[in-house]
């Protein structure tokens, strides 16, 4: 309850706080590019349920019909605003949504494409027990993994066997772990982590 009530008392003054700074952003994207603001997908939540993700576009119209993954922080998909978005993560802002709505939380499992949930065991399927996040574990550890992608000499192969297992290992931790507490302790190491990066 403690978790879902900063959840949502969090993403309302974030959403209020950074509105004007939001808007511009969707003006310097709608000025970088054609297409629209938002990029959304579907994603798997809790209790392995399909949603909708949002995020500010920051590739080029229908790039994911040229594969799902991106290959490295300069992929030639990736827009001109859409690298400066992606380097400070300000295009995962529009999840505030997701978590107002209740698809996600600030701290927890990255919600991942069905398509690749379809490679997870039924023991795997444990971290479908919590929402989410936009942050957690997997993704302190893996905040350079478009890089390790463009580096693979197989980028889909290795994602599968390599990144999405040692993903679901930090997942699982986080499960066992979780708490108020080690939540603020990971939204700290994030903030700092991108300030620093």
């Amino acid at each position: 309850m403690i978790k879902r009530l900063f959840d949502v008392v969090f993403s309302i003054i974030g959403l209020i706080v950074l509105f004007p700074f939001l808007l511009l952003i969707a003006l310097l994207i709608k000025i970088d590019s054609k297409g629209p603001v938002f990029f959304i997908q579907g994603r798997v939540g809790k209790n392995n349920t399909d949603f909708n993700i949002y995020k500010f576009r920051t590739m080029r119209v229908q790039s994911d019909k040229k594969g799902l993954l991106t290959l490295g922080n300069h992929d030639s998909r990736i827009t001109k605003i859409g690298y400066f978005l992606r380097r400070y993560k300000i295009d995962e802002f529009p999840q505030l949504l997701n978590i107002l709505k209740g698809d996600m939380s600030f701290v927890g499992p990255r919600p991942e494409l069905r398509y690749y949930v379809n490679f997870y065991s039924h023991d795997d399927m444990t971290i479908f027990k919590v929402r989410p996040g936009i942050t957690g574990l997997a993704s302190l550890k893996y905040r350079n993994e478009v890089e390790l992608l463009k580096a693979a000499n197989d980028p889909e192969e290795f994602f599968i066997k390599t990144i999405i297992p040692d993903k679901l290992k930090y997942n699982k931790e986080y499960i066992k772990r979780q708490n108020f507490f080690f939540d603020l302790k990971l939204i700290g190491l994030t903030i700092i982590q991108v300030i620093t990066k």
